[in-house]
């Protein structure tokens, strides 16, 4: 199984050790499911765990986010979208969530984002709240 899990995922695990999307990267970690990525949403998350607005609420000090990022970039399967979508009007960066399931063939989109959320599933691709990807595992 593959997912790429969006940036809010990873964001809320580092603010809460024991909330579902804590538990989903425990389970990344464990080997349960592939976590499929590209540059654009590594930078992405690198750039918003790395934001001095976001780091007085985040759990993580700063060699735990260091460690979690290099973990990601060696351990997560990386695609580089050769496809540029836009499905997503409301908020295009969201786009690049939907490229990179789609270029990776991922399974699911995991994600607390209301516009992924609305489209339910996308090209057979589930989208689904951490809580839910959770529990059906």
């Amino acid at each position: 199984m593959e997912a790429v899990l969006d940036t809010n995922v990873a964001v809320s695990a580092a603010i809460s050790p024991k909330g579902p999307p804590a538990e989903i990267i425990k389970a990344w970690r464990a080997g349960s499911f592939v976590w499929v990525t590209s540059p654009p949403l590594l930078d992405e998350m690198e750039k918003t765990l790395g934001s001095q607005r976001l780091r007085r609420y985040l759990a993580w000090g700063d060699d735990e986010i260091a460690e979690f990022l290099d973990l990601v970039r060696a351990h997560a399967r990386t695609v580089t979208p050769g496809s540029t979508l836009d499905v997503v009007r409301a908020d295009p960066a969201d786009n690049r969530v939907l490229e990179a399931a789609v270029d990776g063939g991922a399974d699911y989109i995991v994600t607390g984002d209301r516009h992924l959320l609305a489209l339910g599933s996308w090209r057979g691709i589930v989208i689904e709240p951490p809580a839910t990807f959770l529990a059906a595992r």
